[in-house]
């Protein structure tokens, strides 16, 4: 195999045959038939089909194409083969918390600009937010108008030219560098001197990111409770703390009542990332040194270390190719050939973390093993990663609706695949 890939070209025996499963119906008549890619498009992730047509038909109306899925296997497939403009995601879904759909997109550099909007109860606000959210309705929705206005402001956020960030730094050559390095023609850059200064844009509402040095500003977040008391609150405002002082900062400003979405920055990389992050960028229209540079930060980062991977495949070569890639990631690694010693070492080991399932396997394929596994009431949260020879249309909605939380086609890009492990694993 080439030296980015894992897999091998295998004439498959017809007793591989995978089982039928019925393809989901599109229940709420939504627009999947009629999207094109330069569509305004919106995913609507709902569990109430009732609600959902709801939702459906407030998006129309501002102008969205609508895509909806009632469970959270259908969701990944959909992110991955349309690419939404916007996502409302309901949290309890029947065969996933919506809470991993959340972390899932907002741990992959290809899906984290994708802006969220949770749907739920108010309980779920808080974490909504700190977890990567834009938005949020809760339940039970009042009227349409709610609806209307929330999705007006998604639609606002995702045509709107440009993004708007203020940097409240120590005027000298950094400040100067990170301006220029991000003024473009998407981010209009807004550098305030002071509290007075910060106050003054938050009010003429030039803030879609706040950035706060650490030791150049007495501002205090009561200052901000008190500059944005009385004014519509449509979502936190994200604040990155930057500077040595880390979670000491942190804790200072988490005792604010939830009007702010905070991150910690220690290093310029990790300001911009975090900048990029908040702003919805996609770093695909970042220049090649940019983008470079958030993807070494994303890809040196060692959430993998420690965690414990479950290889199943009836050939060893793919076996020993798989266990090089996660071994350099300081992964821990155990094989099964079979899918019925693929349930017992899950049964029998709680300290697997994931599993990458092979599909085209004898005696109990891939898809059987899935589908036994998730009747596991205790495994219902273990990530499963489906891993195919062939790459049909239609395969990877097989996969995910059978348990798979993702999926890969042979031979694997490491990439690829290293992204999806980080995408599950990340906490």
């Amino acid at each position: 195999a080439e030296s980015s890939r894992v897999g091998f070209n295998i004439q498959l025996d017809p007793i591989y045959a995978e089982p039928e499963i019925e393809p989901e119906r599109n229940e709420a008549e939504d627009d999947r038939a009629e999207m094109k890619p330069d569509d305004l498009s919106i995913l609507i992730v709902e569990n109430d089909l009732a609600f959902a047509r709801v939702l459906l038909e407030s998006a129309r109306a501002q102008g969205f194409k609508g895509l909806v899925a009632g469970t959270a296997a259908s969701a990944l497939s959909m992110i991955k083969e349309f690419q939404p403009s916007v996502m409302t995601l309901d949290i309890y879904l029947p065969d996933m918390q919506g809470w991993r759909i959340l972390d899932r997109l907002k741990a992959d550099l290809s899906t984290r600009h994708i802006p969220v909007c949770v749907v739920s109860t108010d309980d779920s606000r808080e974490r909504a937010f700190n977890s990567g959210a834009i938005g949020f309705i809760g339940k039970p929705v009042s009227s349409t108008a709610v609806i209307e206005e929330a999705f007006g402001r998604l639609k606002g956020f995702v045509t709107r030219g440009h993004k708007s960030l203020v940097l409240l730094m120590a005027a000298g050559a950094e400040r100067s560098a990170l301006a220029a390095r991000l003024e473009g023609e998407d981010i209009e850059v807004h550098v305030a001197e002071d509290k007075a200064d910060v106050g003054r844009l938050l009010r003429q509402g030039a803030a879609d990111c706040l950035v706060v040095q650490g030791g150049a500003t007495d501002l205090q977040p009561g200052d901000l409770v008190e500059i944005m008391d009385g004014q519509p609150i449509t979502r936190q405002l994200p604040i990155v703390l930057y500077g040595p002082e880390g979670s000491h900062a942190l804790a200072g400003w988490q005792r604010a009542d939830g009007l702010f979405a905070l991150r910690e920055a220690r290093s310029l990389e990790r300001l911009l990332d975090t900048i990029y992050f908040f702003l919805h960028r996609s770093i695909l229209g970042l220049p090649q040194e940019q983008r470079q540079a958030v993807q070494d930060l994303h890809n040196s980062s060692r959430v993998l270390e420690g965690k414990k991977a479950l290889v199943v495949d009836d050939d060893m070569r793919n076996i020993f190719a798989l266990s090089t890639v996660l071994h350099d990631q300081g992964m821990r690694m155990a094989s099964a050939s079979n899918g019925r010693e693929a349930i017992r070492m899950v049964k029998d080991d709680p300290d697997i973390d994931i599993v990458l399932m092979d599909i085209m396997m004898p005696e109990m394929d891939g898809i059987t093993t899935m589908q036994e596994i998730r009747k596991l009431p205790e495994k219902r949260d273990l990530p499963i990663i489906a891993v195919t020879a062939k790459a049909m249309k239609g395969d990877r909605e097989k996969c995910i609706r059978a348990g798979a939380w993702d999926y890969l086609s042979k031979p694997v890009d490491t990439v690829h695949l290293l992204a999806v492990l980080r995408g599950w694993l990340y906490r």
